[in-house]
């Protein structure tokens, strides 16, 4: 640790915590959380938590391999998500850098008002005059007022995100003044450093310069304001440190106070990495919002929190540069940043029937085992009308986590149907089929989500051992053995729904006509790269299994009718061998009368029990047909496959066929 990195870890030391960073996985976030929990670590723990709700950005907080502990799922336009967080943690210190629309690739209006503004109000609400808020603002909020504003100057803001930042400050305002909580709103100009976006100017701009070369260029004449991001870190901390009556709900701004052109930001890095090559101004389309004098005074920010920037532009650029070498930006940063599969949202479906006191159970372990794994989650539990209390289990769990989505059917269609419900209103990366009664084991999809990002598109789940009576394994596994001889498929043994399948199956899978279903067989039938992996069924943890031997010996006529023509061959040739016993038994009856036993007698038992078994064997034969001429009726009818009478999405709610449709076709275009 430097001479210059002490002190500021003693500072931050004296915040006060439990503190939560709203936003973590965002650039400012994840320096600010890096750094907050590396100087209050103790004993290998730490009293700084991370919040996030947005997939595409948390590859920093993999990277940065926080504990999975101090990893929090939370949705800030849920009131009742934000709620959660904050009886759960209790925080004292709460810093808000979440918000949408600062991008150019972020184009969602209503999405840019409600996390900024909407956002920022369910925190305050559950916020309290012993905690401090501080507010990540922008510089923005002067828009056409840009030339070196003070934070008593007019605002006049030129975009949708500046109207929703200015919102927000006077939303802390009101907050600070109509029921006294110590809030602070920090204007940040142009942060710049470690963690930074990869396709952003700064870190564009070094990573060339290491390489001797320069990226396309904007307009010389346009102009920024630079600040490194450790100086906005330690404005973050001394804000959370100094705020007080006289000054709560104030904004600052958080800037050098020094104008720097695009022409003398490229001369600075030239000079810095020693750069022979000439820029090309032009090269790259100016923003929108890009003005020529956009910089800021830092006086008020010096005077009441006693904060300065004190990085130079020379060497800021420089530590980043530095930054991108220790973190190996090309070979761990960059794939990262452009590979989705780094940081995808994982879809556990989980078919619900009789399954109300085991449903807590796993939803805690699913979350548990997600945040362990620092992906993003979306369960979604499936109500096949279970006769229990199996709906008002989930309502609980839908309103405190908005990830959660239940639906409920409006009458037992079975598993299957209950898989397919979910996998058509997911959207993860990849689902994971789960039975509800935690035989399926959430702490094995590690290793099926392991072999996913190998590359293979379905991992399924070997059953090695089944905690049950050894008789009834043997059996499971004997017909497992036989399914497979008889299959046209190659269907692999001892695996069931339990598995990781890529949206790319699931797709093929849902688009499947069929009415009558066996994924299992599906599963195998779509084809793509699949593996399997060994694991421990256990016993059901309550209540009695809703198997039984009739509904077994069903499965397994509709697993083999399904995906085998082996009943239809054994009666062809059980046709051909009896037929060519019946013609030597009567040349035998002909040669016996006439030349080996003239005295044969006419026997009726032997004419009884041939027509006993030759009826048989008819019968039997009409039965087999008799099961694919079913299936063919059942798939002429083309009913549907499940009928969904309600969807719950955290606390809202779909109820009407024409509100569950719009809610389909809504995740199909994600």
């Amino acid at each position: 640790m430097s001479p210059n990195e002490q002190p500021f870890t003693n500072t931050i030391k004296q915040l006060k915590g439990p503190i939560v960073v709203f936003g973590a996985s965002g650039f400012i976030g994840a320096n600010l959380l890096e750094q907050l929990s590396r100087a209050r670590q103790r004993n290998g723990q730490s009293d700084v938590y991370a919040l996030t709700h947005d997939a595409t950005k948390a590859w920093r907080l993999k990277l940065l391999d926080v504990p999975a502990e101090n990893v929090v799922h939370c949705d800030i336009l849920s009131g009742t998500s934000v709620k959660d967080v904050f009886d759960r943690y209790k925080p004292k210190t709460i810093f808000n850098l979440a918000a949408y629309g600062a991008y150019s690739k972020q184009k969602n209006v209503g999405l840019t008002y409600e996390t900024n503004v909407l956002g920022t109000v369910n925190i305050l609400e559950n916020c309290s005059p012993d905690m401090v808020y501080i507010h990540a603002g922008s510089s923005s909020e002067y828009g056409f007022n840009c030339t070196a504003p003070k934070e008593t100057d007019p605002v006049e803001p030129n975009s949708h995100y500046a109207v929703s930042k200015v919102s927000a400050a006077y939303t802390l305002e009101y907050y600070a003044k109509i029921h006294g909580l110590n809030t602070l709103n920090l204007r940040l100009y142009s942060i710049y450093g470690g963690w930074e976006e990869p396709d952003r100017l700064i870190p564009r701009l070094v990573e060339e310069a290491r390489q001797q070369r320069l990226p396309p260029l904007v307009s010389p004449d346009i102009s920024r304001d630079f600040v490194y991001v450790d100086d906005c870190v330690e404005a973050f901390v001394l804000a959370a440190l100094r705020v007080n009556e006289a000054i709560r709900g104030r904004s600052y701004n958080i800037a050098t106070g020094q104008k720097t052109t695009m022409r003398e930001l490229v001369d600075v890095t030239r000079q810095t990495f020693g750069i022979a090559t000439e820029p090309v101004w032009g090269s790259m389309n100016n923003r929108n919002w890009d003005l020529a004098d956009w910089y800021g005074d830092p006086t008020a920010a010096e005077n009441d929190l006693g904060w300065k920037a004190r990085t130079s532009l020379s060497d800021g650029l420089q530590r980043t540069a530095d930054w991108q070498i220790a973190h190996q930006y090309e070979s761990r940063v960059l794939p990262a940043f452009q590979t989705p599969t780094l940081n995808p949202v994982i879809s556990p479906i989980i078919a619900c029937y009789k399954d109300a006191q085991a449903i807590p159970y796993m939803y805690e372990r699913l979350v548990k085992t997600f945040n362990q794994m620092k992906v993003r989650y979306e369960i979604i539990f499936v109500n096949d009308n279970s006769p229990d209390n199996t709906d008002e289990v989930l309502s609980e769990i839908c309103a405190k986590d908005p990830n959660v989505i239940a639906i409920k059917h409006s009458r037992n269609f079975g598993s299957q149907s209950a898989f397919l419900s979910g996998m058509e209103i997911s959207t993860g990366d990849a689902v994971v089929l789960m039975d509800g009664d935690l035989q399926d084991p959430p702490e094995v999809i590690p290793e099926f989500y392991e072999k996913w990002q190998q590359g293979f598109d379905v991992v399924y789940g070997v059953r090695v051992q089944r905690e049950m009576a050894p008789h009834v394994h043997f059996f499971y596994k004997q017909f497992y053995r036989l399914f497979r001889k008889t299959a046209y498929i190659n269907i692999p043994v001892d695996a069931g729904d339990f598995s990781i399948i890529d949206r790319k199956v699931v797709r093929e899978l849902v688009n499947l006509p069929e009415t009558e279903q066996f994924l299992r067989g599906l599963r195998a039938w779509v084809g793509f790269k699949q593996t399997g992996v060994n694991y421990v069924r256990p016993e059901r943890m309550f209540g009695v299994s809703t198997n039984n031997w009739t509904k077994n010996i069903w499965w397994a006529k509709k697993a083999i009718f399904s995906f085998s023509f082996a009943p239809l061959e054994l009666m062809t040739y059980a046709g051909f061998l009896l037929t060519g016993l019946s013609v030597l038994g009567i040349l035998w009856q002909i040669l016996a009368k006439l030349v080996f036993f003239p005295d044969t007698p006419a026997g009726l038992s032997t004419v009884i029990i041939l027509v006993m078994f030759f009826g048989g064997i008819n019968l039997l034969g009409i039965s087999f047909l008799g099961e694919y001429i079913s299936k063919i009726f059942e798939e002429t009818k083309k009913r549907p496959k499940f009928i969904r009478t309600l969807v719950r999405k955290g606390p809202q709610m779909y109820k009407t066929a024409a509100e569950i449709n719009a809610l389909i076709e809504q995740r199909r275009s994600k």
